[in-house]
């Protein structure tokens, strides 16, 4: 075992929900644990901020009222909902870590050869605590890098990349011949727009500004329908004629928007379609929300056939159902493309405190395109 100049202790986050309806997200000092055979120890250098690490991180709570919390380390506390307190019992008084995935250099290795191999290594790892100075993780966990790829342009290398092979892959399993994305400048926009430009695959993405739309056009996306266009529903409908796409992946989730895009599906299909049928379109039009930027209730008016479906999308359930050697293969794709197809860009830097700190959090927290912020516990 290799653990020269490990620290006995480290800084890292921790969020905890009280029984007083509010939840603090605080600084705290946890001992490092020394590798196990097949474990290593990260030196955490880089870690972004995804949507589903601040509903961690922040259980729901107000982020406009956030108020700092003033101790021995840096704090911010905020307030809950109560329906949303009744929702989280499980979490009341436990001091939860945050983070689903970041990347940094492996300090320290267990005996086994897989762990020794790691040492000195670049690796993204996916931990569901990375935001953390130190990381003792199982080799199973880290993903290591090409020689010369930096922590930062590794630290997206799971949760996005793998999202958007997944919906690629889902794509294709369940028989469709095109996709919708609805968050397409996003960095996971990005990302997917490029699979599907290196992949043969017709994609539809939907943005919500002409400066979006720029952004795509300038990497090379066909077919851009921007939603606070006049001629939306128009846009729409031409651009799934001209792609035949029947699945879609929405990140928004509330409100009238998987109506929109399954009425937009039935009515690109029955336009072509050479007979009328009361039934609709036997195609089946689906849509998957995997996110939820709005958490107002989904409206949908049925009024496009039998043959639909909406459901939700996870990676983690992805990945299980098509087992760890197709996995192994859409892993080993991020790290050769880490620089290129799956590149990322974040709009700012924040350090362990930084993140709890309530000016820092009014900026990271609105989930914007372009907003994306990286955590760098060591920088």
């Amino acid at each position: 075992m290799t653990t020269d100049n490990l620290p006995a202790t480290a800084l890292e986050l921790r969020s905890t929900v009280g029984d007083d309806a509010t939840v603090t997200v605080a600084v705290t000092e946890r001992e490092v644990a020394a590798p196990g055979d097949d474990q290593v120890v990260v030196r955490v250098e880089a870690a972004p901020v995804n949507p589903s690490d601040m509903g961690v991180l922040f259980a729901g709570g107000d982020v406009t009222a956030a108020e700092a919390v003033h101790g021995s380390q840096p704090a911010v506390q905020l307030p809950l909902n109560p329906a949303a307190l009744r929702a989280l019992q499980a979490r009341v008084g436990r001091a939860m870590p945050a983070g689903n995935e970041g990347a940094g250099t492996v300090v320290a290795a267990g005996s086994s050869e897989r762990a020794q191999a790691l040492l000195g290594k670049v690796v993204g790892f996916l931990s569901g605590n990375a935001y953390a100075e130190y990381r003792t993780l199982h080799v199973e966990q880290c993903l290591p890098m090409r020689s010369g790829t930096t922590a930062e342009q590794a630290a997206s290398a799971f949760v996005n990349p793998l999202t958007a092979l997944g919906m690629v892959e889902t794509m294709r399993a369940e028989g469709h011949t095109a996709l919708v994305h609805t968050v397409g400048a996003s960095n996971l926009g990005l990302m997917l727009n490029r699979i599907c430009i290196a992949d043969g695959v017709p994609l539809v993405n939907l943005v919500r500004r002409p400066e979006q739309a720029e952004l795509l056009r300038a990497e090379g996306a066909e077919h851009i329908v921007d939603t606070s266009a006049d001629d939306f529903p128009e846009g729409l409908v031409a651009a799934l004629k001209a792609t035949g796409a029947t699945i879609a992946f929405d990140a928004i989730g509330g409100g009238t928007l998987a109506d929109t895009l399954l009425r937009s599906m039935e009515r690109a299909l029955s336009d072509s379609a050479e007979q009328f049928s009361t039934y609709g379109s036997a195609q089946l039009k689906q849509v998957y929300t995997y996110g939820g930027l709005d958490r107002s209730p989904t409206v949908l008016k049925r009024e496009y056939g039998m043959a639909w479906a909406v459901g939700g999308w996870l990676l983690t359930p992805f990945l299980i159902k098509i087992g760890p050697e197709a996995g192994a293969a859409l892993r080993q794709r991020v790290a050769d493309e880490i620089t290129t197809t799956f590149a990322s860009s974040y709009a700012e830097r924040l350090g362990l405190a930084d993140v709890v700190d309530p000016t820092a959090i009014a900026r990271y927290a609105r989930i914007a395109t372009g907003a994306k912020a990286l955590v760098t516990p060591n920088g």
